[in-house]
């Protein structure tokens, strides 16, 4: 009975502009807030953003088949739709977005059998998603966040996703700044809560790491009677969060982890896959690099266990998940080894990404990291970015393979490396002040066949740009 129209109208307390005449031609089910992908039946909300405004596209949301429109601005709706459109409904509210989230949280409370699991955290949300999503597709029904689909509008539209027979469903939640995490929390009611990692991602928002840490944990206050947290153990300043939830998991490096990582290595000829051992008994494969993705997996061992999963279930569900995009990925491009980690940046998972890129390109014919800055780290750039120089002297120094070309792209990174040519001095170093594709072409000249290559920024920085200029070029690179 959620897909009513009167339901609609007592969970939003909204006024009709216009109710049908005629019966909807199909089932009411769904929400949409974008026109151009609407299917027949679904509920179209019409969202005010800072450039687009979903009013102006009321009539094509109509004419596309959607049953019920939700709007704030009356004066947007045609004194002839009621005429032009006698099936579907205009119900008006005061905020449409947060009407979204309002329906949304009645629908939540009417998945009486589908099992929600929030995840956040400073990195790794995107990818645990996949991971849990993987182990639990094992065995059961359910869904999982598209994309990043992590603030007021994606995870409404993740929960319309779950459907009657699912089993689980898997929403990301994020924030940028102080105070968004325990709205989405509030309507996902989550049974289980994953909490990845707490670094300075969008530190320039908060004082502190603190700040983070406190911003984080807000998900945990919103855990449902007799749920679960599956949080990194490696973060004491959780501690004095998780007291009021009445279970809880610890994974990660520490020895206070009850899912402790004992082992870990690349495997595969070339290395396409993380090999992991939990508390010296059990393995796991994963199709992903770097160890960060080996603590990612053991959440989503945490939460296969939590629903009753086998541990060989959970090891095949893992071994069969699918990277997401931009995230250390590792293709064959133009007769070189690229490894695209430039969908975004912070000070740890930049280091993590440089720690495993030394470890896997050692046999390379060169070694090149196209660094971009870390955006959103306010006061904090200066030192973040110093702490990268320091990683990359680490990893590349005498004890490890040399680094032959460090190209540095934004205000920061060319300054990280100026600091790796003072200590490197064989680094060969370039310098850019932005990224565009004539200068992603021009980083393209400076790569030779036989490179592994690291591209390593925040996404508005726009390294995204050189992995697609090396695809278009098609043939070997360099001189």
């Amino acid at each position: 009975m959620f897909w009513t129209l009167e339901n609609f109208r007592t969970v939003l307390a909204g006024t009709w502009m216009a109710k049908p005449a005629t019966p909807s031609p199909v089932a009411i089910e769904g929400v949409s807030v974008d026109s151009r992908t609407i299917k027949p039946g679904e509920v179209f909300f019409a969202l005010k953003g800072d450039v687009h405004d979903g009013h102006r596209y009321i009539e094509a949301a109509a004419e596309a088949g959607a049953s019920v429109i939700i709007l704030q601005d009356s004066t947007a709706l045609p004194s002839d739709f009621p005429r032009r459109f006698p099936s579907v409904a205009a119900l008006r509210v005061g905020d449409a977005r947060r009407a979204l989230g309002q329906l949304a949280l009645a629908y939540r409370r009417s998945l009486d059998s589908v099992r929600v699991i929030a995840v956040t955290g400073s990195n790794g949300k995107t990818t645990t998603v996949r991971l849990i999503d993987a182990v639990l597709r094992a065995k059961f029904r359910g869904r999982a966040s598209i994309k990043s689909y992590n603030n007021d509008i994606g995870v409404p539209l993740t929960i319309f996703s779950a459907r009657p027979g699912d089993q689980y469903l898997v929403c990301e939640v994020g924030m940028n700044a102080p105070g968004e995490i325990a709205p989405l929390a509030r309507i996902v009611e989550p049974d289980v809560a994953v909490i990845t990692s707490i670094g300075r991602a969008h530190i320039e928002a908060f004082d502190d790491q603190l700040g983070i840490v406190r911003e984080k944990a807000s998900l945990l206050s919103f855990v449902r009677p007799h749920g679960l947290a599956v949080v990194t153990a490696d973060c004491p300043d959780l501690d004095p969060y998780l007291k009021p939830v009445p279970n809880v998991v610890m994974f990660g490096r520490s020895d206070r982890a009850d899912l402790r990582l004992t082992a870990s290595e690349h495997a595969g000829d070339p290395p396409s896959r993380v090999r992991f051992t939990i508390n010296e008994r059990v393995t796991h494969e994963i199709p992903l690099l770097g160890e960060h993705n080996a603590l990612n997996a053991m959440a989503a061992v945490a939460v296969g266990r939590r629903l009753g999963l086998e541990e060989e279930d959970i090891g095949r569900g893992l071994a069969g998940a699918v990277p997401a995009e931009m995230r250390l990925r590792h293709d064959r491009v133009g007769g070189l080894d690229l490894f695209n980690d430039a969908y975004n940046s912070s000070p740890e998972s930049a280091m993590a990404a440089i720690r495993t890129f030394a470890d896997l390109a050692r046999g390379a014919t060169r070694r090149v990291v196209v660094l971009g800055d870390m955006l959103e780290l306010g006061s904090h750039s200066e030192k973040a970015h110093e702490e990268l120089g320091e990683c990359l002297v680490e990893c590349f120094g005498p004890a490890g393979p040399e680094l032959e070309c460090l190209i540095g792209v934004g205000r920061y990174a060319p300054h990280v490396a100026e600091t790796v040519a003072r200590l490197c001095p064989r680094t060969e170093v370039h310098a850019f002040e932005g990224m565009d594709d004539a200068r992603a072409n021009e980083v393209c000249t400076l790569l030779e066949a036989g490179d592994a290559v690291l591209l390593k920024g925040s996404r508005g920085v726009g390294l995204d740009r050189i992995a697609t200029a090396l695809r278009n070029s098609g043939t070997p690179v360099g001189s």
